[in-house]
């Protein structure tokens, strides 16, 4: 059965203890934690702090998306008792088979993320070390984009690649994804799906994700 992370970043500050138990309620599988460093993409968001009130306090487990140069030196401070996993960039992680052991020595499972223009044969050779493959069909930095259609055809890639080299990683996608295209997305070879506004900013948030769990059950 495909998955829903529900991404914080476009939900209300002010409300967010609200906001993360609206998810919980409506069937969320993950939280979605979007770590940027105002560097690697132009905004500041979510530091640790923000995961550490989490802990022992969310019923979710936490999917942490690190959007920062040299994020080798941010994988401690999110691996807290909640996160499942940790996922860096390809085009930030200057070791990458290093880091991603590294995640999988704290007991958590790791992923790299791939930009729009990154093609993902270039993880051909850590296929068998990865435990999750994020397709990003925006470009990282905001919410509230419009989903880049050639990630679809990223998505189908990444699904013959696991076939054919027998690895097991989850292929997630994060970036415009709502009700109306998930299905599609799912279709194309997405194992889970990530979504902020598309959750956050509908008229009625838990109405959107029950429409996404019965899009999500099908596959």
């Amino acid at each position: 059965m495909g998955k829903i992370a529900a991404s914080i970043l476009s939900a209300d500050f002010m409300r967010l203890g609200d906001e993360i138990a609206l998810a919980e309620a409506g069937g969320a599988d993950y939280i979605h934690i979007d770590v940027m460093d105002g560097s690697f993409v132009p905004r500041i968001s979510i530091g640790s702090f923000v995961t550490d009130c989490m802990t022992g306090r969310v019923s979710l487990p936490l999917d942490v998306h690190i959007m920062a140069v040299e994020p080798e030196r941010h994988i401690d401070s999110f691996a807290g008792a909640d996160t499942e996993y940790i996922v860096v960039h390809y085009e930030a992680a200057r070791h990458l088979h290093r880091t991603l052991s590294y995640i999988r020595s704290l007991g958590k499972k790791n992923g790299v993320a791939l930009n729009p223009s990154t093609d993902p044969r270039v993880l051909d050779y850590v296929l068998g070390d990865i435990d999750q493959i994020l397709v990003m069909s925006v470009n990282p930095g905001f919410g509230g984009q419009s989903l880049i259609p050639s990630s679809l055809r990223k998505l189908s890639e990444l699904r013959r690649m696991r076939e054919e080299s027998g690895a097991d990683y989850l292929i997630n996608i994060d970036g415009g994804v709502y009700p109306h295209n998930a299905a599609e997305i799912f279709e194309a070879g997405a194992d889970m799906v990530i979504s902020g506004s598309g959750i956050f900013s509908a008229d009625d948030p838990t109405a959107a994700l029950a429409e996404f769990r019965a899009i999500a059950k099908r596959y």
